[in-house]
């Protein structure tokens, strides 16, 4: 049986009834349930933790995510879920949820309040497959989806709950795979996103998926997986691509070996019954005590199932989800640490290190990683460790799309120093590091505490969250007003960079990633 359309129907209530705009937004008939969210002084719909499956606790622990059980009633959606069970969290995260729990498996949702068939934009966090949530304020979708879209986010499991492999595992499940479940979890999410956002305004044919760092990472995994065929229209990277070193998916096996290993040595079974039956608590400390042990290895995995070979090989063969992209990095990926010099190479040592790493290669290394004083020493130091780390794997996504995928693809590069803080050292660096253009893209600098943006700064939030809004809705980032924006094309290779000054030239640094791509002698 069809339903009426509701949203609409909100809508003019909204127009008709004096006072009703400013009450609690209610959607009916979400697949478990009806769901009152807030709305805000700007007229933002706001729903915050709506289960999207079952808690993965007790025999659903290291499962597929399961369908979430139906409610009665009207559910509030007025506080974030729990976060994904995680120790350690990075220096730059803030959360602002009840705290870690298995029971984890929950969405937020922004629309603007009269919204009707708006694009939609899927939000994944990074944190290196470890750490994260949906929690912090630099990925509030308030501002974003007042351009026009509706915003969703998504938490997901991490670490050891979220990527533990064991062959009792892989043999309990009819796909004989195991691990992968916080990729999994986020196929999950984008299925309760095509049944369910057109009751929030959203159209479930017009879906992005964007994410940073390790959520960079996941929707290059997300584009390669057959799982997710038809459940997004296009894709965002920003820092990151299974295609390098960083974060690289290993072989079911392994995966098995390592696990098998892990819960011997730190949990003194291998017993998956007794590993169920485990508290939660205690597996994390013991997941924390390998990774100190630098003897954790618990990410991605080719598990024949989400992913049915290594992303380079489905991409190589055409075999990703056909979908424009949108993908880049930041200037200083390395790091200001690396700017800085901890080390503080010479051009000596530089070429002299050069010479014993790469041998035969040295020469070649040198060309791409020119420097001629100790100043650029570093800065090329800095470079390479930048491409090791986050550019080259997000640069080898970028080619193999423009190779066999079919569709536009658009680069860019992050340009914009973050400003001083408050307690910077004498000898601080301007950078553009890792992580700093999240709040540039939800138009929430003011989120980051101890920093003061200027007028510039504010121009190239305003800059990125219309470019990502645009290719939300049509697939260019190319709007009125904005600095032209070319497709990357083997014609002439053109990066956009974003910056107060923002402006797209071809390539200059294109010999950096053809000398890491190149094999090894």
């Amino acid at each position: 049986m069809s339903r009426l359309p509701l949203r609409p129907l909100f809508s003019f209530l909204l127009a008709l009834v004096p006072g009703l705009a400013t009450a609690a937004p209610v959607v009916k008939h979400t697949t478990a349930g009806d769901v009152e969210g807030d709305l805000t002084a700007d007229g933002v719909s706001v729903f915050k933790g709506i289960p999207y499956a079952a808690p993965p606790v007790g025999a659903l622990r290291w499962q597929p995510p399961q369908p979430v059980a139906p409610w009665t009633g009207v559910r509030p959606a007025h506080a974030f879920g729990a976060r994904a069970m995680q120790g350690r969290i990075f220096s730059d995260m803030r959360f602002f949820d009840p705290g870690p729990s298995e029971d984890c498996l929950y969405l937020n949702v922004w629309a603007p309040a009269r919204a009707e068939k708006l694009p939609v934009m899927v939000w994944i966090y990074g944190g290196g497959f470890i750490a994260g949530a949906t929690s912090e304020p630099r990925q509030n979708g308030e501002r974003l989806c007042q351009k026009g879209v509706v915003v969703v986010s998504m938490n997901y499991r991490l670490g050891v709950f979220g990527f533990y492999a064991h062959p009792e595992l892989t043999a309990e499940s009819p796909h004989h795979a195991s691990g992968n479940y916080g990729l999994l979890d986020m196929v999950a999410a984008l299925q309760w996103v095509r049944d369910n956002i057109a009751a929030f305004g959203g159209d479930p044919g017009n879906v992005t998926i964007f994410g940073e760092s390790a959520g960079s990472f996941a929707v290059s995994a997300l584009m390669g997986s057959p799982l997710a065929h038809g459940l997004f229209h296009r894709a965002i990277g920003e820092s990151g691509g299974m295609f390098g070193r960083t974060l690289r998916s290993h072989p079911l096996a392994e995966a098995e070996a390592n696990g098998t290993q892990f819960a011997q040595k730190y949990l003194g079974t291998t017993s998956l019954a007794q590993l169920r039956a485990l508290p939660a608590d205690q597996i994390l400390a013991a997941s924390l005590k390998a990774r100190d042990a630098h003897d954790d290895a618990f990410g991605p995995n080719i598990d024949g199932w989400f992913l049915p070979q290594a992303p380079r090989d489905l991409f190589a063969a055409g075999k990703q989800n056909q979908v424009p992209l949108l993908a880049g990095w930041n200037h200083d990926e390395g790091g200001p640490w690396e700017l800085l010099g901890q080390d503080k190479p010479t051009l000596v040592n530089y070429v002299q290190h050069a010479k014993e790493r790469f041998g035969d290669r040295a020469t070649a290394f040198l060309q791409a990683y020119a420097a001629t004083s100790d100043a650029e020493a570093r800065r090329a130091a800095a470079d390479f460790g930048g491409d090791q780390f986050i550019g080259f794997g997000t640069w080898k996504w970028i080619e193999m799309s423009v190779a066999t995928g079919g569709q536009p693809v658009y680069r860019y590069r992050f340009d914009r120093d973050m400003p001083r803080p408050p307690d910077a050292k004498p000898d601080w660096v301007p950078v553009a590091y890792h992580s700093a253009e999240i709040e540039f893209v939800f138009r929430v600098l003011d989120s980051k505490e101890g920093l003061t943006f200027g007028p510039d700064d504010h121009k190239v939030s305003e800059l990125m969250a219309s470019y990502w809004t645009n290719f939300a809705k049509t697939g260019n980032p190319n709007g009125d007003g904005l600095p032209e924006w070319p497709q990357y094309k083997p014609s002439d290779y053109q990066v956009m960079h974003l910056s107060a000054d923002s402006v797209a030239v071809p390539d200059v640094h294109r010999s950096r990633y053809l000398f890491l791509d190149a094999p090894s002698q």
